[in-house]
């Protein structure tokens, strides 16, 4: 048996169980929100919070996760060991359904939703752990089945409410009910993940991206080096040019052997801290991160809004209940999910930057459409249910196109060692976007054109800064004059 093929095929063996765990914390964290989200107001109800409690138990969770996603991410990138960020966020998710499970009060629920928004950070440092595991070529298809592992648990957490809605019994000193069963369900979830992460996690050293391969190989060769670094090694046999040398380098040839191998790797090592050992905040700042940057917030801004919007719209004009409503955000994550894995498919012909261009389009489209026919809803009950369902379904056609591309992109453009505080940030820029989209469509339910029209003029705005910064907006390969 060759120990060099058992040390590969283990290898493999590991990244496999590792991906498997990846795939069901995202798995995980959707099922969250979707058996949370139905019941989370009529348990506020029971706790006598006001309305607006609503709206900061929801914000919660995102504002401690966009604050603690940085953090994990820098933890990650400087001791290399995202087991350990897992394995202490996960702790927050558990303690934080607990906490949801018990529902003492109402700031009891809030604080809840504020400890498991800690765990949920930790998705940075696991997009830094995926970018440095992954070639630029795999990058695309690896987001995008991350993000369909979590659509695939916005699909399947409904069914769970099923069963839970009926649960009612005694729990040592508390009782379980419809309200309270989601938190003991997913504190249980949680702490199966974290024996998963325990036993199937591997920290296993990150692999040069194939398109870095050939600039990564040594940029200078012994044979590349002339002569006189090196001196004669075999001293019986001189070589011709031997009288050239200089007399101490025959004298002290170990001497500038080493001289020579030192300056091959400070070479090397010089395109490298080139290209990644930037500063983290400062590499942040550069034209082509700022767009994809904005491009993140605008699109999430956008898609939180429209999903605040849909439900009262569809109320108003079509009479849609809770069943309706049901069905509709379950088409539209059969929708998205498929859109994931369309957009992993056409990675393999299309450029970052073509996918999300394309993605691009598709959402200034969806939101000409909502300004045109759902701003002022007019026409019989099957012209306003076609017009919805348009609307509808271009918004999320075009969201798995620019989502996948855009953090790909973003893995490429900035520096590779600081990835898990790269994607951090990135997070916490959509965290913000996240909590500002509802309370921006909420407040504006009556006033649809001014709604809408905000939207729309910050697509055209990351549209104008996508296609000027188009040329940037790939993957940095070293100057000719670093490698010379």
């Amino acid at each position: 048996m060759d120990p060099q093929a058992d040390n590969d095929n283990v290898l493999k063996r590991k990244q496999k169980l590792t991906k498997v765990v990846i795939g069901f914390i995202f798995l995980l964290s959707g099922i969250e929100y979707a058996v949370i989200l139905p019941t989370v107001w009529m348990y506020l109800q029971t706790l006598d919070a006001q309305p607006f409690f609503l709206g900061l138990v929801l914000s919660a969770f995102s504002l401690t996760e966009l604050l603690s996603g940085p953090v994990f991410g820098f933890w990650s990138d400087r001791t290399g060991k995202t087991k350990h960020v897992l394995l202490f966020s996960n702790c927050f998710e558990i303690a934080g359904n607990f906490m949801y499970f018990i529902g003492i009060s109402k700031w009891f629920l809030l604080a809840s939703r504020l400890v498991a928004g800690v765990g949920a950070g930790a998705g940075a440092s696991i997009f830094g752990y995926l970018t440095r595991h992954s070639n630029s070529k795999e990058r695309v298809p690896v987001f995008a089945m991350a993000m369909a592992c979590r659509q695939a648990g916005l699909l399947i957490g409904p069914a769970f409410n099923v069963f839970l809605r009926y649960c009612t019994f005694q729990l040592g000193p508390f009782r379980v009910d419809k309200f309270s069963a989601p938190g003991i369900f997913m504190c249980v979830l949680w702490t199966l993940i974290q024996f998963m992460v325990i036993f199937m996690f591997y920290d296993a050293p990150p692999e040069v991206p194939q398109s870095l391969n050939q600039e990564r190989e040594p940029l200078l060769k012994e044979s590349d080096i002339p002569s006189h670094m090196y001196g004669t090694i075999n001293s019986e046999e001189p070589s011709s040019n031997q009288e050239h040398v200089p007399a101490m380098a025959n004298v002290s040839i170990n001497t500038s052997y080493q001289t020579g191998n030192d300056h091959i790797h400070q070479v090397n090592n010089e395109l490298d801290n080139s290209m990644h050992n930037q500063q983290p905040v400062i590499g942040l700042l550069r034209e082509e991160i700022v767009v994809l940057l904005t491009a993140q917030f605008v699109t999430l801004f956008n898609q939180t809004a429209l999903e605040t919007l849909v439900t009262p719209l569809a109320q108003m004009y079509l009479a849609f209940q809770d069943l309706q409503n049901s069905l509709l955000y379950f088409l539209c994550g059969i929708e998205m999910l498929i859109g994931f894995l369309v957009v992993r498919s056409l990675s393999r012909c299309c450029t970052d930057r073509l996918l999300l261009a394309f993605g691009l389009f598709i959402c200034n489209i969806s939101c000409i459409w909502c300004l045109i026919f759902l701003a002022k809803p007019k026409g019989s009950y099957g012209f306003l249910l076609t017009e919805f369902i348009i609307g509808v379904f271009l918004q999320i056609f075009g969201l798995p196109f620019v989502s996948a591309p855009q953090v790909s992109l973003f893995s490429k453009v900035t520096a590779e060692k600081t990835q898990g505080f790269n994607h951090g940030i990135r997070r916490s820029v959509g965290g913000v976007a996240t909590i500002l989209g509802p309370l921006w469509a909420a407040g504006l339910t009556q006033n649809l054109y001014i709604m809408l029209g905000v939207m729309m003029g910050l697509l055209l705005l990351i549209t104008i800064l996508f296609s000027l910064s188009y040329k940037y907006l790939v993957e940095p390969v070293p100057s000719e004059t670093e490698t010379s």
